[in-house]
């Protein structure tokens, strides 16, 4: 039989479902493959003693970071409220990085990436993380390269991941690595899950985060882009209706903004269409023109760029109930 030893790392207030997911993906490979194969999953403690998770449930650690452990194969940092109050634990730094040059591959999930980082384990790597957190991180660590929209991330032998539930996502690709695609969408199925998500974190997260003071003359700007969608709007024509020179406006607004005019032009006409897919039963044409984005085909294809999912498969997932018309 072969058997992968995995550590699950555990602090105050981590996310029990980080580490709760990846636990029951890795159990279900020993029952599919009738007992050939399996993961050993201990799990670590930063402190001796109960520890209690973000949701207030504890657990009893197998071990702790300052006891003999086995050589982990594997080791998983999840995500949690608490990961901001160990970054400057260097006892726990120092063992991280230790495994780093131990283990096989390191995974993180949802902030837990932000231990890594602590670490010195995410300079030159590409990563991930929830995307409520990822300006953060490309703050603290800037020579990270940090990719926002992505469910999970593999660079090497680090492995890091969005928020919460995107820790099956992980588990499930570590399977597949171990032991083949067949179990991996044995364990999927098991789990009701899909092997592979479509589409990345913009289809959850709010596009337009980026709206300024409304005492700021750019949010006349962003007033008007938003009340009229419908209209054909180029750079030149938001100018000339706002009695600006478009040089000006491009540079105040990147400058305030973070972005072009244009890149909130076409953020604004997918948001609103999210809003449209999820809360009424327009069809996709009068979205499209609702939306400006001229008809239904170039509508599908704009979304689906965008977003990595078509329109009709995102409404299938967030469509609610209570839509209007």
């Amino acid at each position: 039989m072969r058997k992968i030893t995995v550590g699950l790392l555990v602090f105050p207030r981590f996310q029990m479902l980080d580490i709760a997911a990846p636990s029951d993906a890795f159990a279900e490979v020993k029952v599919l493959s009738k007992g050939s194969s399996e993961y050993e999953i201990l799990t670590v403690g930063t402190t001796r003693g109960p520890i209690q998770s973000s949701s207030g449930l504890t657990i009893l650690p197998d071990r702790t970071i300052f006891d003999p452990c086995p050589h982990f194969d594997t080791l998983i940092v999840p995500g949690g409220l608490g990961v901001f109050d160990i970054l400057e634990d260097t006892t726990l730094t120092d063992w991280l990085a230790m495994q780093g040059e131990n283990c096989r591959r390191i995974g993180a999930i949802c902030n837990g990436v932000f231990a890594l980082g602590a670490a010195g384990m995410i300079s030159g790597r590409t990563v991930t993380t929830h995307w409520m957190d990822a300006a953060n991180l490309s703050s603290m660590f800037r020579k990270a390269k940090v990719e926002p929209d992505l469910i999970y991330v593999k660079d090497g032998s680090l492995y890091t991941t969005a928020g919460v539930t995107a820790g099956i996502d992980l588990s499930l690709a570590l399977i597949e690595e171990d032991f083949g695609k067949q179990i991996a969408v044995d364990v999927a199925k098991y789990l009701i899950v899909y092997l592979r998500r479509a589409g990345g974190q913009s289809q959850f997260s709010p596009l337009l985060d980026l709206q300024v003071e409304s005492d700021s003359p750019i949010a006349t700007v962003q007033g008007y882009i938003l009340g009229n969608l419908e209209q054909e709007l180029t750079l030149p024509s938001i100018a000339d209706t706002l009695q600006m020179s478009a040089r000006h406006l491009s540079r105040v607004f990147k400058q305030e903004c973070g972005m072009t005019v244009m890149n909130f032009v076409n953020d604004a006409r997918i948001d609103a269409a999210r809003h449209h897919l999820e809360a009424t039963e327009l069809t996709l044409s009068e979205i499209a023109r609702r939306c400006g984005f001229g008809n239904a085909a170039t509508f599908r294809r704009v979304f689906g760029k965008r977003l990595g999912i078509s329109p009709a498969d995102y409404r299938e997932r967030f469509h609610s109930q209570e839509s209007t018309a």
